[in-house]
């Protein structure tokens, strides 16, 4: 084969690329410093695709319960005065505005409420609740309120007294058959003043949904009981509106303003968790930026392993430019080796990063009982498990950015060698 006529990435450039990686340090190799290359990229391709999976799951997790919970849209009424000078804040013919609401396409569920907060004290204990009053029907087509992470007793028998979260049991020391007393500020008005509504209701449903907020806050009630004890007769605060795609609600919001009436207006999950979600993925982004720089870090190993390689070689390469090799040959070459530590560094770290992501629950458990507990605290983060989600584009741009940067870095040292006279490199020999 005459000079130059060699196909780029022939085999003999894999052959000397080969040999140069596993060779010994003795025979002028550097096969420590491809260890801690290959070891340092895996080490940061796992960090990333295990944070990248976190991320995806917290923001997985924290939309399942706000919208397995929670209504997509609220729809209330604006506080204005009648004829007679009385606030009103409530909905009076809403069965009838309810029915509107239901024609709007793409409205999957409308359910009246009452929503009010109450003192609730039980075994001597008291705490603030969130009370929400609906019929067992629509109670029943809330996902994580029909079928939560743990339940005690049956929805079925919600008709009959009141459903509480966990966190709420836990607080007041409450179980199934137990009673709570609702105490509310603003009861009947007499002579002497207003006069705390009181009432008791039995414990027959206990739901946990896994985030603690709602967990430790929330109190279903029946919705007819919920109107005699809010003095609601005949009337509702507000309808949850579930849609069919809670990231297009905006697009009917207009709608359910018009079918609820003048001085309406509405309330979406966006706009009530959407600073949260916004504050999330800025850290992500934040976080996404730092691993970059983490896996840069790893990826300059491999250019400190391959000036020493050159510099250990560089008797073969004039050996080689000697014998007809080409500039593009030796730069292939060299290429190669680092090229290559990158590929198998970035692939054993997707395999830590995808096996971490897929176990993390035993992993974790496993770090929480060697820290002896309390590393994760759900009062502080929200939620009851750390989340993880594997995403194909997240684990991709990990790749990309791998394999990028390796393949960038390597290309330096690579032309260095490249353009090494042969002459000076065999002076000294």
């Amino acid at each position: 084969m005459s000079v130059g006529t060699s196909k780029p990435f022939a085999a003999f450039e894999w052959m000397i690329a080969w040999r140069y990686i596993r060779a010994k340090r003795r025979e002028g190799g550097v096969s420590v410093m491809t260890w801690i290359s290959l070891i340092g990229i895996a080490l940061a391709v796992f960090a990333l695709i295990a944070t990248l999976a976190v991320r995806s799951g917290f923001r997985v997790e924290f939309t399942n319960t706000i919208l397995g919970a929670n209504a997509h849209t609220s729809v209330y009424v604006s506080p204005h005065l009648d004829p007679q000078g009385v606030t009103i804040r409530t909905f009076s013919d809403y069965q009838a505005t309810q029915e509107k609401m239901k024609q709007i396409a793409g409205v999957v569920r409308v359910a009246p409420i009452v929503n009010a907060q109450v003192m609730a004290s039980g075994q001597g204990r008291n705490t603030g609740v969130q009370v929400i009053g609906e019929t067992l029907g629509d109670l029943k087509t809330l996902p994580l309120i029909a079928k939560p992470e743990t339940a005690y007793g049956s929805i079925d028998d919600f008709e009959s007294g009141v459903a509480i979260g966990t966190g709420v049991a836990r607080e007041l020391g409450l179980g199934i058959g137990d009673t709570i007393t609702l105490i509310s500020p603003d009861g009947v008005k007499t002579a002497f003043g207003t006069s705390p509504r009181v009432n008791s209701y039995d414990v027959v449903y206990i739901f946990g949904v896994g985030r603690y907020d709602i967990d430790k806050t929330r109190l279903y009630m029946p919705l007819v009981e919920a109107q005699s004890f809010f003095d609601r007769e005949g009337q509702v605060d507000e309808f949850e509106v579930m849609v069919a795609d809670p990231d297009k609600v905006d697009d009917i919001s207009a709608d359910l303003m018009i079918a609820a009436g003048d001085r309406s207006l509405v309330w979406t999950w966006q706009q009530s968790s959407g600073a949260f979600l916004n504050a999330l993925k800025m850290e992500d982004n934040i976080m996404f930026v730092i691993l970059s720089i983490l896996v840069l870090l790893a990826s300059m190993n491999i250019v400190s392993g391959l000036i020493m390689l050159v510099k250990n070689k560089g008797r073969d390469v004039g050996i080689l430019r000697t014998m007809g090799l080409t500039e593009g040959s030796v730069l292939r070459v060299f290429f190669i080796c680092g090229a290559s530590i990158g590929v198998v560094g970035t692939v054993v770290g997707v395999i830590l990063g995808c096996l971490f992501s897929i176990y993390i629950d035993p992993v974790f458990d496993l770090v929480n009982s060697l820290a002896g507990g309390g590393v994760w605290d759900p009062e502080t983060r929200l939620l009851s498990n750390l989340p993880a989600k594997l995403v194909l584009g997240d684990v991709l741009s990990a790749i990309a950015l791998s394999l990028g940067l390796s393949f960038t870095v390597t290309i330096f040292p690579a032309r260095r060698a490249a353009r090494m006279n042969p002459v000076e490199a065999l002076r000294n020999e």
